[in-house]
């Protein structure tokens, strides 16, 4: 991207528009098509050099021909001319314009030209808002304003929830979803050339007929607009959720560390959105059955949830669905087992996830008495699995009572409600548009309706939690980067916290052999300037005597450069590895996980975006496997929790202090003794530019 600032390039008149202008043949007609069919109620301005009207509507020749200057502009004309126009718009004060054509930087391996052409539409434009190219353009179903040339499967709404996408197939797509989700903005991004996807969320949600975000991510634009929209949707209220794919911009990868590959892209994207309390799904359906659930109830208070179903088969599905996931079957109060055990009858076990058999189907009193008792559990969300018979060929009253006693009983109670098709083609579009009308989420699939939950009620707990500070925003030194010694790396981050071994360095076998005297045995004997030592064999672990010393220093002599001699560490509970690498998105993020030989193994690691505080460092330490052992796993001693912490806190310091210079850091492992004995940094790497470089 270019750039952005929504301060200097308001995007009101663009979105909401009152005048729209086109430009082009095909594909500008149809704009005028669709707007047409959905009332818009502005003025539309065709601009062609040779048409005098264009289904009906007078056209211009130019844009000094309009009768003002349009809020909105959909050109459709081709890649040169588009620039044209849009320089052309801009001088006389239009509100915005989508550029429909192709052919600038995304189809720079096939034209030469395209990434002059696209710095060329950029500095056309100006002051003025402009998405694309290769864009399809936004559809605004609130006031009937499309700027956009092809069909849609989308009706006027009220309010309704607004999904944003860089893919013009994939808005298509969600434009024909029969799931009963009012689609209040469909907007596309296209190849971002000026304004991103975060921008155009962050104008939408302004709209207070909007109700909550849903974001198709392949890459991120812009993390300043991205925090913008953090921020301002728990201002108002409005949660977001993404669909991230991909992977985000190359990292510059490591060679030398574990730390870039424990991160990898897609893991910081995921600590980055938990940072800005925005949630995340994995796929398509599942955005769409969760953004169904923020639009009707916003974000749950609490993991907690309950299932209903007339079918054993059906319970199982539910309860084997909830493993591994964060919402919880939480058992019945004492006061819910009596009227459940009074409305189902004897035969019925009161559980949850719970199934009712057919004792009480198509009694809508007695469903309703029982679905009411479950709801006065003080569950987040009441789930109730209901699959539709097939509308062409069977009969569906009896689920219609079904649905009856649902609505009752959430009516009665106040509790929040859903009903769940474990297929997803077996709710029809009809009920699910009838029960949104009534407040009860029409969920589409199992898995698909547990995410929805889980991620409610994920944005629910961030949101509640103090908000985080903005990310580190710091620009990159220039220079070639170097791997300072073990040595250096362990004296910079000691100056910062870190407790690291006594030690001593050597540059002969008998300097090393010396400096263990010194030291007092046993001893760690390392080869410097060696990247993987134990590979290398560089390492010679409880030395007891000079000899040994001497032996191990000559027979490591061939591949290093020096020696480091330090006190051997005593055996601890955990080893733990700490690192820091530098995304191209967040910037330098932190790596704690499971070290030493483990690292690779378990592959068990966490994410802390920075700057961090002790808090989230301790948060996620303990949602690591490795937690276990820390704890005091069968009877071991408890490691020393709090000092690892500090521990962690201590890099985070020297990373943030050292941000700009930052390549790589690479802590591994990170000894933990016993409760009250503290840390010790057994290994350390350091990779950056600049100062020292």
């Amino acid at each position: 991207m270019e750039a952005s600032s929504m301060t200097t390039r308001p995007l009101d008149r663009l979105i909401r528009p009152k005048s729209i202008a086109v430009f082009g043949g095909k594909e500008a007609r149809r704009v005028i098509e669709q707007c047409n069919k959905m009332g818009f109620a502005g003025e539309i301005w065709p601009v062609h050099p040779k048409l005098d009207d264009v289904l009906g509507r007078k056209c211009y020749r130019s844009v000094a021909d309009l009768p003002a200057a349009p809020d909105a502009a959909f050109v459709g004309v081709n890649r040169q001319l588009t620039i044209e126009i849009i320089r052309d718009l801009s001088a006389r004060g239009a509100g915005g314009a989508i550029c429909y054509a192709s052919g600038f930087r995304e189809a720079v391996n096939e034209l030469s030209d395209g990434n002059e052409l696209q710095s060329a539409l950029v500095e056309a434009a100006g002051d003025m808002a402009v998405v694309g190219p290769n864009c399809y353009g936004f559809i605004n179903m609130l006031d009937g304003a499309l700027l956009w040339p092809d069909q849609h499967g989308m009706v006027r709404a009220d309010k309704g929830v607004a999904v944003l996408t860089q893919s013009s197939n994939i808005a298509c797509n969600v434009s024909m979803q029969m799931r009963g989700l009012p689609l209040a903005y469909l907007m596309t991004a296209g190849n971002q050339a000026q304004m991103g996807l975060s921008d155009l969320a962050c104008a939408v949600i302004e709209d207070p007929r909007v109700t909550a975000v849903g974001l198709h991510i392949e890459g991120f634009d812009s993390i300043e607009a991205l925090q913008r929209l953090a921020k301002r949707a728990r201002e108002l209220k409005k949660p977001v959720v993404t669909l991230k794919v991909g992977k985000s911009e190359a990292a510059q990868l490591a060679t030398v560390s574990h730390t870039a590959s424990l991160a990898g892209n897609d893991a910081v994207s995921s600590a980055l959105l938990a940072r800005l309390g925005i949630g995340r799904v994995d796929t398509l359906p599942e955005l769409l059955e969760t953004l169904k659930l923020l639009h009707l109830h916003g974000t749950l208070k609490s993991f907690d949830i309950s299932s209903m179903s007339c079918s054993g088969g059906e319970a199982s599905l539910m309860a084997d669905a909830g493993v591994g996931r964060k919402v919880v079957y939480r058992a019945l109060k004492d006061a819910q087992r009596q009227p459940l055990r009074e409305s189902l009858g004897e035969m019925v076990t009161i559980s949850n996830p719970l199934d009712y058999h057919t004792f009480v189907w198509g009694n809508r009193e007695k469903q309703t008495t029982a679905f009411s008792a479950m709801m006065k559990g003080d569950y987040a969300i009441n789930l109730i699995v209901l699959d539709f018979p097939r509308q062409d060929r069977c009969d569906a009253a009896d689920w219609v009572t079904t649905c009856d006693a649902v609505i009752d009983a959430s009516r009665a109670t106040g509790a929040v409600a859903g009903i769940v098709a474990s297929l997803g083609e077996n709710m029809p579009e009809e009920t699910a548009l009838r029960l949104m009308a009534e407040k009860v989420v029409p969920f589409s699939g199992i898995e698909e309706a547990l995410t929805a939950c889980e991620i409610s009620a994920e944005i629910g707990r961030l949101w509640a939690q103090p908000e985080a500070g903005p990310l580190l925003a710091v620009s990159h030194s220039e220079g070639d980067s170097v791997t300072l010694s073990e040595h250096e790396a362990k004296s910079e981050l000691a100056a910062f916290g870190l407790t690291i071994p006594q030690g001593l360095t050597a540059e002969t076998a008998e300097q090393a052999a010396d400096a263990a005297e010194k030291l007092g045995f046993p001893v760690v004997l390392k080869g410097q300037g060696v990247a993987h030592k134990t590979e290398a064999g560089a390492v010679k672990l409880n030395l007891a005597s000079r000899e040994a010393v001497l032996e191990a220093a000559r027979a490591m002599a061939g591949v290093a450069s020096g020696y480091l001699v330090e006190k051997m560490v005593a055996k601890p509970v955990a080893e733990l590895i700490v690192g820091a690498m530098r995304d191209p998105v967040a910037g330098p993020v932190l790596t704690v996980g499971a070290g030493g030989i483990l690292v690779e193994l378990l592959e068990d690691s966490a994410i802390l975006t920075l700057p961090t505080d002790e808090n989230a460092i301790r948060k996620a330490l303990s949602g690591l496997k490795v937690a276990k052992l820390l704890g005091g796993y069968r009877g071991q001693p408890k490691g020393d929790v709090d000092a690892l912490v500090k521990a962690v806190a201590s890099v985070a310091s020297y990373v943030v202090s050292n941000a700009s210079m930052i390549e790589e850091v690479d802590i591994n492992p990170i000894m933990v003794l016993p409760e009250g004995l503290g840390t010790v940094a057994a290994d350390a790497l350091i990779r950056r530019r600049g100062r020292g470089a």
